[in-house]
């Protein structure tokens, strides 16, 4: 067990980015990660197990946040921006270079770095993202790079880019990729980033039939269309 220490009255006077505030924010969440993951049930984990964790006490602790509940937050944010902005970078990725990349058998450009970092992160995500943890991070997580999502693929849309066609596509395609993310995240992330990355950009492309080795072409347009047209009629 790391000494106790008392820095409740240098960080009172010393202002935010002061590197012993850094530090000390740092051990806390840390420590809040191992506790989540030792205990098991985010409900159950108390300033005192994370202060004897960190190394720091429990004014320390009160001297970074009110309760654990602002400090779960604080690490749920910090996750989910870093997971976010590399969603953005993939989304950024023109389609040419994603047709390229599955041509090559590659996984699309991003998605490994995505799938890496939450192994980083794979103590913290297997318990948030489990039983005892705080389902509103999967939603938080899942709702922003929808949001992400939609905003990018808006870039040289056909006609079923224009209706509510898109907006339920985009939920269709990041539901589906969030379940999948949620099995291996479940199953203790057993496959490799760039072998679940691979995985992923290929069953965006899977048609029906292509399983059943009775591939069929639709005619995705107008079919799209014929159900716009449903949904109007329905709505006038």
């Amino acid at each position: 067990m790391l000494a106790t220490i008392d820095l409740e009255n240098d960080f009172q006077a010393a202002p935010s980015n002061d590197p012993r505030c850094l530090r000390s924010r740092r051990a806390l969440r840390s420590a809040f990660v191992l506790a989540l993951v030792e205990i098991g049930d985010l409900s159950k984990v108390t300033v005192t197990a994370v202060a004897d964790r960190s190394g720091l006490t429990r004014r320390t602790f009160y001297a970074h946040y009110r309760d654990i509940s602002e400090l779960a937050n604080a690490v749920k944010e910090e996750t989910i921006s870093e997971l976010t902005d590399l969603v953005e970078d993939l989304c950024s990725i023109e389609l040419d270079e994603v047709f390229a990349a599955i041509d090559r058998m590659e996984p699309v450009p991003g998605s490994v770095e995505i799938l890496s970092k939450m192994k980083e992160r794979k103590d913290y995500l297997t318990a948030i993202m489990g039983a005892g943890g705080d389902p509103s991070f999967a939603q938080e997580l899942k709702s922003r790079a929808s949001s992400i999502a939609a905003a990018h693929a808006l870039r040289g849309l056909g006609p079923l880019g224009l209706s509510s066609f898109y907006d339920y596509y985009i939920s269709f395609a990041v539901g589906a990729i969030f379940a999948v993310i949620e099995r291996w995240v479940a199953g203790g992330m057993r496959e490799p980033a760039e072998a679940l990355a691979r995985l992923l950009s290929l069953l965006v492309f899977v048609r029906p039939g292509d399983l059943y080795q009775n591939s069929h072409d639709i005619d995705i347009e107008g079919y799209g269309l014929s159900i716009i047209q449903s949904f109007m009629e329905a709505r006038s």
